[in-house]
């Protein structure tokens, strides 16, 4: 499905087999999940697309071939690819283990040909195995949700009581690693959104209520993953002195003035950019450990513009997946993630 102009329905098209390059590995694409990074593609406020492009990355899919220089991976792995394609490896912020803030970063989906495609040629360096006992279905959502979600819950610190501002696919994953560890969870969701606040004590939180609510007591750190500049001084109001909120996205509308006595008190305000590989070596090795439970629809792709628009309508309660080339579940397959 192919993207030809941000705005432009995607359009089904036979495109040729990508073919790997030096480094490179051809995957065969089995499951991608939709992803609200997508959407900001997709509508044109991230303005430096490939064009055309075929988006996605939270690939899921099997190696059918590799080119020269690969190294640690084979033919045949199970593999997952996530939005960062490519670093450089020699300016100042990957030699200092900040390769998420590369210059010259390239980005599946963005850059580089992505996953709402049969097949998608990735660095060898950027793709990681898979975790044992999750289907490719449910593996996906782990590929960004989990791995941008886990980034952002690191730099939120330790946190007691850990506010979440849009309950969506990062927010399900985060807030069953924040229960695993003892964390207090409170989910803040769009006005009126009794389906997703449901959803959200469901999975652990003590507390579910709309962004227009006043927290019921001080947070020691909040996240914000719904793209509204306008939720950070709310966020800054809610936490603790000394409290960080974490902006989690990659694109936010714009952030209106606020008194500066509201981020007084060593209130730290960040963001999150991109993730490194680390992020994902550390994030797929705990989430079977937790363990992680996702939450999925599937799509077919010739309905990747329906998984769009109810991503775009906040419908998903988990994360929206386009399915591929799905194997049949293993036998190993845990009861939850069974249809």
């Amino acid at each position: 499905m192919v993207l030809d102009r941000p705005g432009q329905p995607l359009r089904a098209a036979g495109v040729p087999e990508p073919q790997p390059g030096p480094g490179d590995v051809l995957v065969r694409v089995h499951t991608c999940g939709v992803c609200r990074t997508d959407l900001h593609i997709f509508d044109g406020e991230l303005t430096e697309p490939k064009l055309p492009l075929v988006l996605g990355h939270q690939i899921v899919g099997t190696v059918e071939a590799a080119g020269p220089e690969v190294e640690g991976v084979r033919v045949g792995d199970r593999v997952g690819i996530p939005w960062l394609g490519w670093t450089c490896g020699r300016c100042r912020y990957c030699v200092s283990g900040r390769e998420n803030l590369c210059d010259r970063a390239n980005f599946t989906g963005y850059h580089r040909d992505g996953g709402y495609s049969s097949h998608a040629a990735a660095d060898a360096r950027f793709c990681f195995p898979i975790p044992e006992g999750y289907p490719d279905l449910q593996a996906a959502p782990l590929l960004c949700a989990g791995l941008i979600g886990f980034r952002a819950y690191r730099l939120a610190g330790d946190a007691e009581r850990l506010g979440i501002y849009g309950f969506g696919a990062a927010a399900h994953i985060v807030a069953q690693v924040a229960r695993s560890e003892g964390r207090r969870v409170f989910a803040f969701t769009r006005p009126g959104d009794v389906d997703a606040q449901r959803f959200a004590t469901e999975l652990g939180a003590e507390w579910a209520g709309a962004t227009t609510d006043p927290a019921p007591e001080e947070l020691d750190a909040a996240i914000i993953f719904a793209p509204a500049g306008d939720l950070v001084p709310s966020a800054l109001r809610a936490v603790a002195k000394g409290a960080t909120v974490v902006c989690g996205g990659i694109h936010m509308s714009d952030i209106p003035s606020f008194p500066y006595e509201i981020l007084w008190g060593e209130r730290v305000l960040r963001s999150v950019a991109n993730l490194t590989r680390q992020d994902a070596l550390e994030f797929l090795r705990l989430a079977p450990t937790v363990p992680v439970r996702t939450r999925v629809e599937p799509f077919a792709l010739e309905r990747a513009n329906e998984a769009l628009a109810s991503l775009r309508a906040g419908t998903v309660r988990g994360q929206n997946v386009i399915v591929l080339d799905e194997p049949e579940a293993p036998p190993s397959t845990p009861d939850w993630a069974r249809p």
